[in-house]
């Protein structure tokens, strides 16, 4: 793939992205996609076979990213320290409000019985990953699963009921209950 035609899918990835984690990868159409990016519905289908393969590299693509974060952490870490570093950031009002670089799994997870398996398949490995990475040894998974569960659940609750007192004692207490 030449230069520029790469500079392009990561433009249209970009602007797939802050849509997923807006409002999921099922509601954002082609065209509102093209145009947030700059580009015409015209030229989609030289970079993506179709809206789904567009929403799932999309969707990998931001799951990595969380992945990345946790790997950049300080390894001495025990599995509960480095869980509750995870939720001070992950349960934060910037992160409740950011529009991009955002965790798109709270916008997604209804829709992901609607779309096709491999979004499903996706989040499973991710899931395992990550946990993998939170947790101290084999024995503390569950604790992660749990704390992983917590979180996603706290910030979905938080980003629906949008910035406000109540939507920020949820994120509060929800850090809490991870420490």
């Amino acid at each position: 793939m030449n230069d520029k035609k790469a500079q392009t899918r990561e433009r249209i990835l970009k602007a797939a992205s802050a849509a997923l984690i807006q409002r999921g990868p099922a509601d954002p159409s082609v065209g509102e996609v093209m145009g947030a990016a700059g580009l015409t519905v015209g030229g989609f289908y030289a970079h993506f076979e179709s809206k789904d393969a567009m929403m799932l590299e999309a969707f990998k693509q931001l799951l990595g990213r969380r992945r990345d974060l946790i790997a950049d952490m300080d390894a001495d870490l025990t599995g509960e320290e480095r869980r509750a570093l995870v939720a001070a950031f992950y349960l934060s009002r910037k992160h409740r409000d950011s529009s991009e670089a955002a965790c798109p799994i709270p916008a997604s997870i209804g829709e992901l019985g609607r779309l096709p398996e491999s979004f499903r398949l996706a989040l499973n490995e991710h899931m395992e990953l990550m946990v993998a990475q939170l947790a101290a040894s084999p024995e503390d998974t569950d604790k992660a699963l749990a704390d992983v569960a917590l979180m996603v659940g706290g910030l979905a609750l938080a980003r629906a009921l949008g910035p406000g007192e109540l939507s920020d004692r949820l994120l509060r207490a929800a850090k809490s209950a991870v420490r």
